[in-house]
Formats: structure tokens, sequence, C-alpha cells
């Protein structure tokens, strides 16, 4: 059944065709205000009802007996999948001559290893379950020995609990009791102690609960396969955990809406969504439906999102803490909505048919992934919009020049503010390719682990907290907009105001909250106004506070300033700057490698490009700056 195919396509033509100009309600931000109802997912969890409909043999999540004889089936005949498990079978391979895990922290946190873990039986596990090795059995059997021998799971992190309790329930259930029986028991007692029962220290790090963020979605999915592996052992403990995770998983599923935007970015999108759909497969495999996950407000159409931040370039359009570049191999979360839909394009057929000694180590939810590769089967395709937005808590909007662009041109732009979960002062910003060359640049994410052994305060979002001053946080790092050499408003929303599609589609960005204090409106337009350009025209309205104006542009190619503007160069080709407003004012470049601070992030041939326009050359405080990028 291709769920919700009929509501993606409608989604999709209603983006392609109907919307020729559409104005947002600024004053009706995506996510729910506290006391706001929620959708719900389903929850009839009873003691009653787990004894009724849970699966009573293993395997049980993800696989069933019935999922497994169509994945042999298809392993006999389907080029992907024979494809995918060949590489599977090489990583197993590699994993039985590494070490054992030990408890090893990185700081403060297990993470690292309980992600090794997760990989670990995921690639082991599959292997056994088509093979029936003894010898992938027993090392089964000393991984799973060797972590619940550790005397915790770090709860002080919960993630690192989450996928370590995943990692142990899939080593259970894919092995459908051929452990010893005191490898279950003792697996069994450490799901419950050290995986389940810390999540009910009120004392802990149990915020998770009802968070808005990808913390909600991990956490949630390793508690309901820790739950549903224990169930015979402590029925109302498994009852308690999966009603918990139905009620609280809809708060992060509603910061998906309206539109399928995931407000952390498309790497974090990886990590969410991945979990979400694992929980999806697991709640199907073992009770026989999902309780509505697969049909929760806009997060079947995340995967046009996803879809739209893959650049020509090969990286991701990287706002929020997002990273750089995608892997060259295929999108397992992504053929999950292949799967559910039909569409070919959540299909990446030629990355799956890459050599499986290219693909290297795959992700760690790979094989649970090889289910849905093989429940795919493809009878639509839904082209992607060349003009997008997405509505929500960080709103953003893409233009492409579609599948058969000679030109690659690709423009990501977004409003939002500092506050959201793993944001930055990037209200305004943008980021342009063309002909295959990133020209603007997000400076992306940096490592929290080399900042946090330091003692910097990454994670507060306080106006005056540490995190802004780093180059990869604050506006000074980002395409967009200062005022007086200060921050961005932290809590100040940038919000899409008009959107129009077409050949030459726009968007006007309403950034006021963003510069509340500083100025007193400001409106960014972003205009493809040629196959191969982009107008970007912001129109202001000062304050008396207001003394300077400063727009920005990063970029790593080299720069020639030239009269009325500017050349970069990158890749043997061209991208002229026009500064169509004040061409009497000469473009400044600043170069930021290395960057300010030591633990900024160090890029190379980072630098700014700066236009710095006096408030007084602002006729009675009204002004507008319009700059033109056009390439070949």
């Amino acid at each position: 059944m291709k769920l919700k195919f009929n509501y993606l396509l409608s989604f999709l033509c209603f983006v392609l065709i109907v919307p020729i100009i559409a104005t947002a309600n600024v004053n009706n931000p995506s996510s729910k205000s506290a006391g706001e109802e929620i959708p719900k997912l389903q929850n009839p969890m009873s003691v009653q009802y787990l004894k009724r409909n849970l699966r009573k043999q293993s395997p049980r999540l993800v696989l069933n007996s019935t999922i497994e004889k169509n994945l042999k089936k298809k392993l006999k005949t389907d080029p992907v999948i024979q494809n995918m498990y060949k590489a599977i079978q090489l990583n197993a391979a590699k994993i039985q001559k590494q070490p054992l895990l030990e408890r090893i922290k990185t700081g403060r946190r297990l993470l690292g290893v309980s992600r090794e873990m997760l990989y670990r039986i995921n690639m082991l596990g599959m292997v056994y379950r088509i093979e029936k090795d003894p010898k992938i059995l027993q090392r089964i059997n000393e991984e799973v020995v060797a972590v619940c021998n550790f005397s915790d799971w770090n709860p002080s992190h919960y993630l690192d609990v989450a996928e370590m309790s995943m990692a142990v329930a899939f080593a259970l259930d894919w092995t459908a009791g051929k452990l010893p029986k005191s490898t279950i028991e003792l697996a069994k007692t450490a799901l419950i102690e050290k995986g389940i029962k810390p999540s009910y220290n009120k004392k802990g790090n149990t915020g998770w609960v009802t968070g808005t963020n990808n913390w909600n979605q991990v956490c949630h999915g390793g508690m309901i396969a820790a739950a549903i592996t224990i169930a015979e052992k402590d029925l109302e403990l498994a009852v308690k955990t999966i009603s918990r995770a139905l009620d609280g998983m809809p708060y992060a599923l509603v910061e998906y809406g309206p539109d399928g935007v995931y407000p952390e970015g498309s790497t974090y999108w990886g990590y969410g969504t991945g979990f979400t759909v694992l929980t999806a497969a697991m709640f199907e495999s073992a009770f026989g439906t999902d309780f509505g996950l697969a049909e929760y407000p806009s997060f079947m159409e995340s995967s046009v999102f996803r879809v739209l931040c893959n650049a020509p370039s090969g990286w991701y359009y990287n706002f929020a803490d997002c990273g750089v570049s995608r892997s060259k191999n295929g999108d397992i979360t992504l053929a999950w909505f292949a799967a559910k839909t039909g569409n070919k394009v959540f299909f990446e057929k030629e990355r799956f048919l890459r050599s499986p000694e290219e693909m290297g180590k795959l992700s760690r939810n790979a094989s649970a992934g090889l289910v849905w590769l093989s429940q795919y089967e493809g009878e639509n395709e839904v082209k992607m919009p060349t003009a997008w937005k997405g509505e929500g808590a960080n709103p953003i909007v893409i233009f492409t020049g579609g599948e058969d662009d000679p030109h690659q041109y690709y423009f990501g732009g977004k409003g939002g503010r500092g506050s959201v979960n793993h944001g930055n002062m990037d209200g305004g910003s943008f980021i342009f390719e063309l002909n295959g060359v990133r020209w603007v640049v997000d400076p992306g994410n940096q490592s929290y682990h080399e900042l946090e052994k330091t003692g910097f305060n990454l994670w507060e979002r306080c106006q005056d907290c540490e995190r802004w001053t780093l180059l990869t946080k604050n506006n000074f790092g980002h395409s967009t907009i200062s005022v007086n050499n200060q921050f961005h408003v932290v809590d100040g929303k940038a919000t899409i105001a008009r959107f129009k599609t077409g050949n030459n589609p726009e968007v006007t960005i309403d950034m006021t909250p963003t510069f509340e204090g500083q100025l007193k409106s400001v409106k960014r337009r972003f205009v493809k106004d040629s196959p191969t350009s982009l107008l970007i025209e912001d129109k202001l309205e000062l304050s008396e506070k207001t003394k300077m104006i400063t727009w920005q542009l990063m970029t790593t190619a080299d720069v020639e300033i030239v009269k009325g503007g500017a050349v970069l160069k990158q890749d043997g080709k061209k991208l002229k700057l026009e500064n169509l407003s004040h061409p009497d004012f000469t473009i400044s470049v600043v170069s930021l490698h290395p960057a300010p601070l030591e633990l900024d992030r160090q890029i190379e041939g980072l630098k700014r490009i700066e236009l710095r326009i006096p408030a007084w050359k602002f006729e009675n405080n009204l002004g507008e700056i319009r700059v033109r990028l056009s390439g070949d």
C-alpha cells in the first residue's frame, strides 16, 4: 500500500500550480504556543492491548516473518537489494576484526560508542538473519555482553542511552532467542535498569519526553525498542513506556508543520526523521500499525524538504547546525518515504547501486533500511517544484533550475530566529550556486566536543549568551544585514511576507523583528530575475538609533573589486556582483581565514564581502540596497 501518495501528489501539485502569489500570516508561527492543542497520535496502549496485539514471536522490530519472507525473495532478484546486502556483508566482515567496545566517553558523551554499537548490530544482525552463520551469532553475543556490562549507558546525556538501548534490543530481537539464556537475561535486565528506568528519573536528563527537537524522536525510539523487547519480562513497564512515547512524540512531530521544514536543518532531519521512521517500522512490524506516525501532519511532506536541500554541488543547504555535504551513498531514510509513496524521486537508485567497496562504512540504520528498500515498488514520479517555500519555526525558500538546468541554478534563503533549536542568527541569509560552484556560502556547523571541552557555553541561547560569539552562529558569519555592528535580536523571527512562483520566482522576508531597536522596518526581497542571476533588494526604514548598515556576503571565492561592485572567481568560473543602488560606494573584503576567534571554525579562503552604508546616506530615514549576482 502506498500510504498517503495521493495526499503527497496533491500537495506537490498545489505547490507547482496554484500559489502564483502567497502571503503569509506573520502572526501565526507554525510552532504551537504553550497550551495550544497539537495533533495527537493514536494511543490505545494498555496491558490488554499489548497482550492482544504485540506479535508473539521474534523478529518483530522492523522485521517479522512476513516482511522477512519478502526481503529474502527480493534478495534473489532485485539488483538494488543484492548490491546493498553485499555492502552490508563487507561491513559485517570488517566489524568482526575490530576490538569489542569499551565504555570510553568523549567529553560528556558516550554517544560515539552507542552509535557504533547500533551500527555493528545492524550489520551483523542482518547478515545473521539471512545466513544464520554461528560465527556471526557468536560475535553478536560478545558485543551484547560487553556493552551490557558497562556500569551505565550515560543517562546524563540520554541520546547515548537511547541509541544503545535500540542496539541491544535489535540484537535480542534479530537473533530471536538463539543467544545464550544468560546473555538474554543480562541484556533484558540492562534494557530495564540501564535503558528504560533512568528515563523516569525526574531529576535526570528527561526533558526530551515532551521536547520539540531530535532528542524527542531519538530517545522515544530507543525506549520503544527496549519496551517491546522486554515486554514479556516487565509488561507494565513496557506499556507505560510505549504509551508515554505515543503521547510525547507529537511535541517534536508538530515542528514539521505546516510544510515539512525541519527547523534544525537537513542533517538533523536525517537524525530525527531517521529514528521516527525506524519507530514507525518497529510499530508496524510488532503491532501491525504505526499509530498514525506516517499520517502525522506535514511529516510526509518533509521528504520534499529533504530532496530540495540537496544542492547540485553535492552540498546541503546547510542552514542551522547542519553539516555541509551529503554522503555519496543512497539516502536510507528518504527511501522509507519512497516505499510509502511509490515516488521514484525519493529512491536514489544509482546511489544504492554504487560499488559495495566504494560505499565504505554504511549508516547505522542501513540494515533496517534494507527492509523498506525491499518494500519499494516504483509506481509514480512527482517532480520537485523549482520554487518552494516552507513555513514554520525556521522558514526557508528554495529556487532551482530544475533537473535539466545547464546552469545548475540553486538558491536557498531563510527567515527564522536564533533561539530556534540548533538555530543561528541568520535571518535573511542565503546561499547561491551557479554552474556547479557555491558562490555564497553558509559557514555551517562545527565540532560540539571541541568547543565544550574548553568550557564554552554552546547551548544557551539568550541575547548575550556565549554561543553568539562564534562566526558560525552569529550574523557576522552569514550573508545577511547587520546594523551598528550589533547582533541580531535572538528572539526576533524573520518571516516570509510574500512568495511568488513562475519563471522568475521571488520571495520577500520581513526581517523587522530581527532588528527591533535597530531599525523601524526591513524587508529583504530575493528574485530569480534570469536563469543565471539573483537580485537581492533590501528596503529599510531607519530609526534614530541607526548609525551604520552593513550588507554582507560570505564566500570562499577569490574576489576582485571593480567599479560598481566585484567579480568573484572560483574553479575557473566567474560571478559578477553589481552594486546597483550605491555604485559610488566601494565594496570591501574582510578575510576570515584565520577566523576572528581561536574557537571559530577555520574555513580556508572564507571572506566577507561588505557594503557599509552610513545612516546619513538615506534620505528621510528611508532607503534601499540593491545587489545583483550574475554568471554566464
